[in-house]
């Protein structure tokens, strides 16, 4: 853990452009003091605002991964979740392979500069130039399942990744991949615990199945540092037989209970949601004739779980994911787009807006805070989710609903009250409200595109200007 917080400072002023500093001049990654967020060693937040950037490293060559991450940075991403490897060998787009001589990775040097781990060095330093940390699902977790690294192997190759990337500034390790902890664990804490025995300079996680969390088996784990959940691809009423429940379909979407789950054990440690459910990708993943998640649905599984108090969030495209190319031939879960064009859709470049949110107020303060919420909450898509600081309050609605908001939860005898709309960041003053109970509806019709945000400040703090129409 550092020991050292920063507070955001009390300013009113117009939005500025983002630092040049690279995020690792304030010093490496690591866990606050309050157990709840990551930040840099000089007590400078990080909120993670995460791209699915799976088969980056097996599928683009360096033109079109420089082409993408330019698009992560200009997006505001300062995070990339790929798959190091999806085969055992895997293969890049130059045809040469992750394995070449088994878990023996003593001749990958004379694979030249387009072999597969020099092609995954080029993407990481590329990566670094953009501010952007690379995170590395060391192997996916199918291919454990299946025999394809035992224990023994996970220990030659947690050495090799570790020797290769532990003075490499931008990199956080995922171990598991889209799997349970308790299937071929020993595989798992072995590629931990050597990664870490090594490499005392990164972070590192469990990304589970979906509907799961790193929670269920690896919480009180020394080399976990910060909790990650898959709330997956399913709505309300869709399961599969490969442990859901009747109860827990009821609640599929509801992403913000792994958070309040996740935050209520002891130690408390960072949590968030590495993978929802992606833009443009159907509804339970596996049939393209039910209707598809859009951009108003990753935003609402940003802000009810940022909102319930996860430290970030991370955003998926099925395109992208993939980086599909495109053309008459589908690429999987029914994709059509190109990723090229998934770069164009639109939530992909909204999710900056709640990085930009959250950085806006005092940072480690932030709890979520759901008795802000005074009259009868609704149910499902029509709960509104909350979040404050001391003397701010944020609550997100998803269909713009009536809210009966307890301003008394934070300070001043007077608020100022914004509406912050989701979809471009922009601002528009409400006016200033006498504390006590009020009731709270954003302009437009009620329905699932028109989500907005509520925002409370107490009157005599200036984090935002009246006059100001953007974050």
């Amino acid at each position: 853990m550092c020991g050292v917080l920063l507070m955001a400072v009390a300013c009113c002023q117009t939005p500025k452009e983002e630092a040049t500093q690279l995020p690792w001049e304030n010093g490496k990654l690591c866990v606050s003091e309050n157990g709840r967020f990551l930040q840099h060693e000089n007590g400078e937040p990080f909120f993670w605002l995460g791209e699915t950037g799976w088969l980056l490293p097996e599928k683009l060559d360096r033109e079109n991964a420089i082409f993408y991450l330019d698009a992560c940075q200009a997006a505001g991403y300062n995070v990339v979740q790929v798959q190091t490897i999806n085969g055992v060998p895997a293969h890049n787009v130059y045809g040469k392979l992750s394995h070449p001589a088994g878990y023996d990775f003593s001749v990958i040097e004379a694979e030249g500069e387009e072999g597969y781990w020099q092609h995954m060095d080029y993407i990481i330093k590329e990566a670094e130039q953009r501010g952007i940390y690379i995170g590395m699902v060391c192997i996916w977790g199918g291919l454990v399942k299946k025999g394809m690294m035992n224990p023994e192997q996970a220990k030659a190759y947690g050495e090799f990744l570790a020797n290769r990337y532990k003075d490499t500034p931008n990199i956080i390790w995922f171990i598991g991949g889209d799997i349970k902890g308790d299937v071929e664990t020993a595989s798992w804490e072995t590629l931990a615990r050597t990664i870490k025995s090594i490499d005392a300079n990164h972070l590192m996680t469990f990304h589970p199945f979906g509907r799961t969390s790193s929670t269920y088996w690896f919480h009180n784990a020394e080399w976990l540092d910060f909790n990650m959940f898959q709330s997956g691809h399913r709505r309300y009423d869709q399961t599969r037989g490969d442990g859901d429940d009747t109860a827990q379909a009821s609640v599929a979407e509801d992403n913000w209970r792994y958070v309040e789950a996740g935050l209520a054990m002891e130690p408390q440690k960072p949590i968030l949601d590495g993978e929802p459910i992606y833009e443009e990708i159907p509804q339970g993943l596996h049939d393209p004739n039910e209707p598809w998640w859009k951009s108003y649905d990753v935003r609402r599984y940003a802000y009810w779980s940022v909102f319930a108090g996860a430290f970030g969030h991370t955003y998926g495209h099925n395109s992208i994911m993939q980086m599909h190319d495109g053309g008459e031939k589908r690429g999987g879960y029914g994709a059509i787009k190109s990723w090229k064009e998934g770069l164009q859709d639109p939530g992909f470049s909204q999710m900056q807006w709640v990085k930009k949110l959250i950085l806006s107020f005092p940072f480690f303060e932030r709890v979520g805070d759901q008795s802000v919420i005074a009259g009868e909450n609704g149910f499902r898509y029509d709960r509104a989710v909350a979040t404050r600081g001391e003397d701010y309050l944020l609550v997100y609605t998803y269909t713009n609903k009536p809210m009966e908001i307890d301003l008394t939860k934070i300070s001043g005898e007077k608020k100022n009250i914004w509406w912050m709309n989701p979809t471009d960041g922009s601002l528009t003053y409400a006016g200033e409200v006498e504390n006590g109970v009020h009731t709270f509806q954003g302009a437009g019709e009620v329905g699932p595109t028109n989500d907005r945000v509520l925002i409370a400040v107490d009157a005599d703090k200036k984090y935002l200007c009246k006059k100001r129409t953007s974050l």
